[in-house]
């Protein structure tokens, strides 16, 4: 259908390269008006106490939605930047500007449901047209070999069938030059972090990388970690890495927000396969891609179950609601270094390894039985790359009320960092106080004796906590 004028509302699809709902109503020869509203709901405070979005996680988005502005007014467009419920907003805006659609990318779990559906619902009353767009995942909602209801349970099921059957789309190609009318009124400023009661983070020197918001800056990233750095070739080998830059691809931030798009990951990974290498760990950077489809997927297949404490299995377990031990693991003070050290980057810098996502999501739930919720909100405050069907879909996986067909999910700690980090570098740099202790001894400084430890300056309990977990618990 032709339009005279249509608003393109972002959501967590904030680039211009292969975006859907751009492309098609460029296409459409309408004016057009994009937009991008701040909904304060996202910043409201959780029962713990922390914010739903952290400072890290908000400073990453008000970065990329900066970059949107940028980006669309080099196409001869702009953005309109507004906040409050988009329900309410985008439908205020899309009457004063008399358009005659809105077109917006489809979300899977029930808040973002919930938005689109009212407004759709409040524009239908006015003969405002909608339309929304599948582009989140790699393979696209039509092209799966199963319909959503029958994705299968288990992943490697799912990556097979799709594998085999499924097809991955090219990508749409960004508008040259799109129409955006002189609409006589403000576009709207970005907020600052004290809108919504944040500070601004400080940037630790620490920081495998600094990451910065925004479509430009994944570009620049994929560009440096394919092409110039060349690691692709390598990302099966050192993906499970805790130091550098370069142990993993870290698209993970731009691909959250949509700053890239993963059908483009996809094309640059062929690129570099024809160019420089194929191997297994090009492949697997693929793999990673099916295995965020299948979270998505997955979610949209059991909607509200994935934020139950049961799970999608509905499985019924006795969890811990001990705000005292919670707040120990979420500060770093456990006295279980490996842990400590990847709870303190995570709140330092809003990221961390996803060997390390798995071992303190293991240690809450298997070591300390505290409600799996609680550490996936946490992880919601705090990752800037948190994705709601990912993050919640793994925390099921750890808890044991997701769909993996292993009954337990446990991670013997030590072990992990017998295996990652056996000379102890990556604990002493997020955990200075401990910097003394040689060797495998900074992972159990509790085992070393009163003489030792004094010598090295470290005083448990005093300078670094006792452990809140026996030692034997992992023997």
């Amino acid at each position: 259908m032709k339009y005279r004028r249509i608003i393109v509302w972002f959501r967590n699809d904030l680039r211009v390269h292969d975006h859907a709902p751009l492309f098609s109503a460029s296409e459409n020869g309408a004016e057009l008006i994009p937009v991008y509203c701040f909904d304060p709901r996202m910043f409201s405070r959780e029962n713990l106490g922390f914010p739903k979005t952290g400072p890290h996680r908000a400073k990453f988005l008000l970065q990329a939605v900066d970059n949107l502005r940028s980006k669309l007014r080099e196409i001869g467009s702009d953005l309109i930047i507004c906040q409050g419920k988009p329900e309410e907003v985008i439908y205020d805006l899309a009457v004063e500007l008399q358009a005659d659609a809105v077109y917006f990318s489809e979300e899977v779990t029930s808040e973002e449901k919930f938005v689109e559906e009212s407004l759709e619902k409040n524009l239908w009353k006015k003969g405002v047209k909608t339309e929304s767009f599948w582009q989140s995942t790699l393979f696209h909602l039509e092209d799966l070999p199963f319909p959503v209801s029958q994705v299968p349970e288990v992943f490697t099921q799912f990556r097979k069938e799709c594998e085999k059957y499924g097809k991955i789309r090219k990508t749409l190609t960004t508008p040259a030059k799109l129409r955006f009318p002189d609409l006589n009124r403000s576009l709207g400023d970005l907020p600052d972090m004290s809108t919504y009661g944040l500070e601004e983070p400080e940037s630790d020197p620490r920081t495998v990388l600094v990451f910065e918001g925004g479509e430009e800056a994944g570009l620049r990233r994929l560009q440096t970690y394919f092409w110039e750095n060349d690691c692709l070739k390598d990302y099966k080998q050192t993906r499970n890495g805790l130091i550098g830059a370069d142990y993993s691809s870290k698209f993970s931030p731009w691909l959250a927000l949509g700053c890239l798009s993963p059908r483009y990951i996809f094309e640059e990974v062929k690129r570099y396969e024809i160019e420089r290498k194929k191997n297994q760990s090009t492949y697997w950077l693929i793999f990673e891609l099916i295995w965020r489809d299948y979270f998505r997927f997955i979610s949209k297949k059991h909607g509200e179950k994935i934020f139950m404490l049961q799970g999608i299995k509905s499985h019924v377990d006795k969890w811990q609601t001990d705000e005292k031990l919670f707040w120990k693991w979420a500060n770093g003070e456990t006295g279980i270094p490996f842990v400590d050290a990847n709870m303190r980057e995570l709140n330092a810098t809003g990221f961390m390894s996803n060997r390390g996502r798995q071992n303190v999501a293991s240690f809450l739930v298997n070591d300390l039985g505290i409600d799996w919720t609680w550490g996936a909100a946490y992880f919601e405050s705090q990752l800037i790359d948190y994705d709601v069907c990912s993050n919640w879909g793994n925390w099921m996986y750890v808890a044991g009320v997701g769909n993996d067909p292993r009954e337990n999910r446990y991670f013997n700690i030590l072990r992990q960092a017998q295996n990652y980090d056996k000379k102890g570098e990556y604990v002493r740099i997020w955990v200075p106080e401990l910097s003394s202790v040689e060797g495998f001894g900074v992972h159990h400084p509790h085992e070393l004796s009163t003489k030792d430890l004094k010598a090295k300056g470290v005083s448990l309990g005093a300078s670094y906590p006792h452990p809140i977990v026996k030692f034997k618990a992992y023997l």
